[in-house]
């Protein structure tokens, strides 16, 4: 709580320097010009400190963002025009009122170009892995690009003809383009060390908004990380922990899950609680692994005789629940476990279908007469009893690498050190000798960890702090649920809740891997000058709308996260800030800094002062816009501060 409070200081107080030294830039300009300065002030509304040096009043007010300073003659009195004032802002020459409206944007600039120079000499910002790789770590089962082929693992290249930086380019696309984005990759076999190239066009609903479009990019295909085994903030491996006997040491990053390459925490969680079974099969003289489908009798398409069947395979291992709720596979088979055919079965979208191959998944081999099963999940059976046995319970294989280094690393390297020091040949060998007599538990910095049941977060040992906040957000989530007004969605909605409530989980804390991000100053402003100028351009065409703006409240929020984060990350959003504090007030509008340098080129141009009941026609309509959109801005940004979505 101590914390959080010194780091909403912090951040105010860092939006408080950037107007300052804005306002200071003007000052001093001003000064330098020979006008008169009245006040200077840091925020609006009432003071609450007031001083005076100079013949200036200076002056703290209770609204802290944002601040001025007042220069004679800029407001007219009495019949005196402003540029009849001969000390005033209008009263000087226009390059001189140019040069004093260019100094506070000047400053700020210049502040953020500092401040990542000194980010620079500092060794740059510690980030996660996920932040900067190319390497796809999900994919949306549903999605149009799961269907064209691409899997986890595979490499994207390019978007739109561009070189591919990191996956926030998809949420730039999904805010600044109007069309949907095409990208460029390869598809990788690790095992084979093959790959091949693909290409891939998204698609957007015709006239979806930005949070559609975002989720469609975001939500679909996600960055990969490092999965290291963190036993400093992990749950405890007690007696109920899935992973108490499995063997695995703090450190350990997990590589290969019941078939899958595994490349972040999102597949992980989705392979284990895919519905199938890792099978070691038999064909002829060759041994070979499948996942198989593991489904509910009920949804196997069977006639008496095979119910009656799996029935004494039911009696005879002892197997106690209701017959159609336990598990089996969609194959007729032999007391011994051999194979006669398969059967069909209802899959997820209640079709009816066969077992059969899956694209780019080598293991998803569907099983023919004559083979036979030698074990499951890694236990060798001799029966098929005791393959529905084993059936009964989820149980996984995981291979990790030892070892793993947690030093940061260079971004520029982060993808080559993602997949460094992995040996896909033991790795392949290892995989194949799973269920069989000769199974390789250890081989170099390979090791294969003994069979896990994971548990659903119910059955879980979790500290009572930790079930609580759960069971808050829990009830928050279902709150959220309560007030959706279509009865469909609200059921679907609340399906999706219990559904994810009752996922399996190793229960274990995994952390990703640091990288040192460090290019250099000028090519930390290009970036940044060029998505501040992107956004600007998107907002003025329309492409995106002010609601996904952030106001004083946002950029405090921001600014407290980054605190948090550390002084490197604070120092670079404060850059960040500053740098769109600068180029925002140069925009050409009749209240900010590019409106008053627009009035003195027309004045310089034509030789002709604009009177001052002009230039308040002008500037009054935009100043009551401006507070409109303070205003519309403090409201989103106080929406998604307490809804959670910060």
């Amino acid at each position: 709580m101590f914390f959080s409070l010194l780091y909403i200081i912090l951040a105010a107080f860092g939006l408080g320097f950037l107007i300052f030294i804005h306002e200071y830039g003007h000052y001093w300009m001003a000064r330098r010009e020979g006008m008169t300065v009245e006040a200077f002030s840091i925020g609006f509304g009432k003071p609450f400190y007031t001083w005076e040096k100079d013949g200036v009043k200076w002056q703290l007010c209770y609204l802290p963002f944002g601040g001025y300073v007042r220069i004679a003659g800029m407001e007219k009195k009495g019949s005196i025009e402003p540029y009849q004032i001969s000390d005033g802002f209008f009263g000087k020459k226009p390059w001189s009122r140019i040069k004093v409206a260019l100094m506070g944007p000047i400053v700020n600039i210049a502040f953020a170009f500092v401040a990542f120079c000194l980010l620079w000499t500092m060794g740059g910002r510690s980030k996660p892995f996920s932040d900067y790789t190319h390497i796809i770590g999900s994919i949306d089962h549903t999605s149009g690009i799961y269907a064209a082929g691409v899997r986890p693992g595979d490499e994207i290249k390019q978007i739109n003809q561009k070189p591919f930086r990191n996956f926030q380019d998809l949420l730039y696309a999904a805010i600044l383009e109007d069309s949907p984005p095409k990208i460029n990759g390869l598809e990788i076999n690790y095992l084979k060390q093959s790959s091949a190239p693909f290409q891939y066009q998204f698609e957007f609903a015709k006239g979806a908004p930005i949070h559609e479009r975002i989720q469609t990019l975001l939500f679909t295909v996600r960055p990969a990380s490092y999965l290291i085994y963190n036993q400093k903030v992990s749950l405890s491996l007690d007696k109920n922990s899935p992973m108490k006997d499995s063997g695995v040491e703090d450190g350990d990053r997990i590589l290969w899950v019941d078939g899958e390459l595994i490349f972040s925490k999102d597949q992980l969680v989705e392979t284990i609680n895919q519905p199938k079974a890792l099978l070691t099969v038999q064909r002829g003289d060759k041994t070979f692994l499948s996942r198989v489908p593991r489904l509910k009798i009920s949804d196997l398409r069977l006639n008496a005789q095979q119910k009656a069947e799996i029935e004494d395979w039911q009696h005879e291992a002892k197997i106690k629940g209701k017959f159609n709720a336990l598990f089996f596979i969609p194959y007729n088979l032999t007391y011994d476990a051999h194979i006669e055919n398969a059967y069909s079965y209802l899959n997820e979208d209640t079709l009816e279908q066969q077992p059969e191959a899956s694209k780019r998944s080598p293991l998803e081999v569907p099983l023919l007469s004559g083979d036979r099963i030698v074990a499951v999940d890694g236990t060798p059976i001799q029966s098929s009893q005791e393959m529905m046995h084993l059936l009964q319970e989820r149980q996984i294989q995981i291979i990790v690498k030892k070892n793993n280094p947690i030093a940061p690393v260079s971004w520029k390297d982060a993808d080559k050190a993602f997949l460094a020091d992995i040996d896909w040949e033991n790795l392949s060998a290892m995989i194949q000798s799973i269920g069989t007599p000769n199974a390789i538990a250890n081989r170099g910095n390979l090791k294969l960890l003994n069979p896990v049941a994971p548990k659903p977060w119910s059955q879980l040992s979790i500290p009572e702090d930790k079930r609580e906040e759960f069971e808050e957000l829990y009830q928050a989530q279902l709150k959220q649920i309560e007030e959706i007004k279509d009865p469909s969605q609200r059921a679907l909605a609340l399906q999706m809740l219990q559904s994810e409530q009752n996922k399996l989980k190793l229960g274990i804390v995994m952390a990703d891997r640091s990288v040192q991000y460090n290019p250099s100053p000028f090519a930390l402003f290009g970036d940044v000058l060029r998505e501040t100028c992107k956004t600007m351009i998107a907002l003025f065409t329309g492409t995106i709308t002010p609601k996904y703006m952030s106001g004083p409240v946002g950029i405090v929020q921001v600014m407290h996260q980054s605190w948090g984060t550390g002084f490197k990350e604070a120092l670079f959003w404060l850059g960040m800030i500053s740098m769109n504090l600068g180029i925002l007030n140069l925009l050409p509008i009749p209240v900010l800094d590019g409106g008053h340098i627009c009035f003195s080129l027309w004045e310089w141009i034509t030789g002709k002062p604009i009177k001052s009941k002009t230039m308040e026609r002008l500037i009054i309509p935009f100043v009551v816009l401006l507070i409109a959109l303070f205003i519309y801005l403090t409201y989103n940004d106080l929406v998604r501060l307490f809804s959670g979505l910060f």
